[in-house]
């Protein structure tokens, strides 16, 4: 069986872990009404351009110069 944590490969390469634990169960209560089909946060509407799959490289290239007012770029499949 294969080690899940290969310390020494870790250890080789200088990689650094840093473990916690999440409060799920104390955040809970505030986050899982946000997590519905609707739009809570009003972010739907935040989209500047609506483009294709195909279109992906244009709009990408478009966000990163800023250009024609991109703000969010949506794809669609």
């Amino acid at each position: 069986m294969a080690d899940p944590l290969p310390m020494l490969t870790i250890f080789d390469k200088q990689i650094q872990l840093r473990m916690g634990q999440a409060n799920v169960k104390r955040w809970a209560p505030e986050i899982l009404p946000l997590l519905t089909d609707g739009d809570p946060l009003g972010t739907e509407g935040f989209a500047t351009h609506k483009l294709s799959l195909d279109q992906a490289p244009e709009g990408y290239e478009k966000f990163q110069k800023k250009q024609d007012g991109a703000v969010k770029v949506l794809l669609r499949p």
